[in-house]
């Protein structure tokens, strides 16, 4: 665990108190979770989550969710809890399950995006529960990167993106999960998805005895509706890196990095089952087909793609499987975001 003295600091139980002290004071520090590094600020500051916004050049109209020590905590800031969302608790915190509920009218509306309703998850990773219990209160944490750009999955990359902008960097490690919490939409008669992550529809049906709705399948509008609860990482255009980014099926992926290579392309490919062909003018990340090992591993595969200065990322379009559905979201959104335009 490397980085600027004084800035990324070993967890060590004297760090935690100065996080929580630094946090109290409306100071911004960013610390791991299972999923990715968050931008964190006490949420019950609103000076506080106006520097996240600040830091990450976010727009302010754009919801924060809000880390808890424990779900016991849920009441300071829901004003309704029903049923499904204590069994949902139970079953799934701490880990990478985001509940969007009616907020209570403490809730700061910078928290909220000025909506009726607040993101809530307890994180599964033992530096930010010890840094939520130390602070025993609610973080808001979004990513720890700037605004539309790859999420942070170590304590460099938060580093690399934010620099003096975060007052301090707890450093966890790698990120278990690697891509952001699933987020779950209870404010309403029918529970929905409207982020897809780790934890599936299926996962969230064995637990209420029904399937939530997903935003994006064809039963399900892909844009949000009038009542629909604005949420972190709905956009058309997130997660990307700078380099133009397509996505390409198998049986085009080779073709098409040779035919750009060919034109004097600079071309870096990313694949979970095509096999690399051994063709010395691009590079080639072979990131396997496990589902969840090709998570963890997503972003800091964009990023070191994105580092070599290449002309073009060529990514294999992801299986369409549950288990991949995630993955799929965060590379199609990376790829409208890179101005790239998804290949037919």
């Amino acid at each position: 665990m490397t980085g600027q003295p004084g800035r990324i600091a070993v967890p060590t139980a004297e760090n935690i108190a100065r996080a929580a002290t630094l946090l109290r004071a409306g100071k911004l520090v960013a610390l791991p979770t299972e999923t990715v590094y968050g931008l964190g600020a006490d949420a019950l500051d609103p000076q506080a989550t106006a520097a996240i916004f600040a830091a990450k050049g976010r727009p302010a109209d754009h919801p924060l969710i809000v880390h808890l020590p424990s779900a016991e905590h849920l009441p300071r800031w829901a004003r309704r809890i029903p049923k499904e969302a204590i069994a949902l608790a139970r079953a799934f915190w701490p880990g990478p399950l985001t509940l969007i509920l009616p907020r209570d009218a403490d809730v700061p509306d910078a928290v909220t995006g000025g909506q009726d309703t607040v993101g809530l998850r307890v994180p599964n990773h033992p530096v930010a529960l010890a840094l939520l219990t130390a602070f025993d209160s609610g973080i808001a944490a979004p990513s720890a990167n700037r605004f539309g750009r790859i999420s942070p999955t170590t304590a460099a990359h938060v580093e690399h993106e934010l620099g003096e902008r975060v007052d301090l960097i707890l450093d966890g490690g790698p990120c278990q999960v690697g891509i952001e919490s699933t987020i779950l939409d209870l404010s309403r008669d029918a529970p929905e998805i409207l982020r897809p992550g780790a934890i599936t529809a299926e996962d969230i049906a064995r637990v209420i005895g029904r399937r939530p709705k997903v935003r994006g399948e064809a039963a399900a509008p892909v844009e949000e509706t009038v009542d629909t609860p604005r949420v972190s990482g709905s956009l058309a255009a997130h997660y990307a890196p700078s380099t133009p980014l397509r996505l390409l099926p198998a049986e085009m992926l080779v073709e098409e990095a040779a035919e750009l290579a060919g034109e004097g392309s600079r071309v870096a490919v990313l694949a979970h089952g095509c096999a690399d062909p051994g063709d010395s003018r691009f590079t080639w990340i072979a990131a396997g087909a496990d589902a969840a090992v090709y998570a963890h591993d997503l972003y800091a595969h964009l990023r070191a793609l994105d580092a070599l200065g290449a002309d073009f990322i060529l990514v294999e379009t992801p299986p369409v499987h549950p288990a991949w559905s995630a993955i799929a979201d965060r590379l199609g959104r990376a790829a409208v975001g890179s101005g790239a335009r998804e290949a037919p």
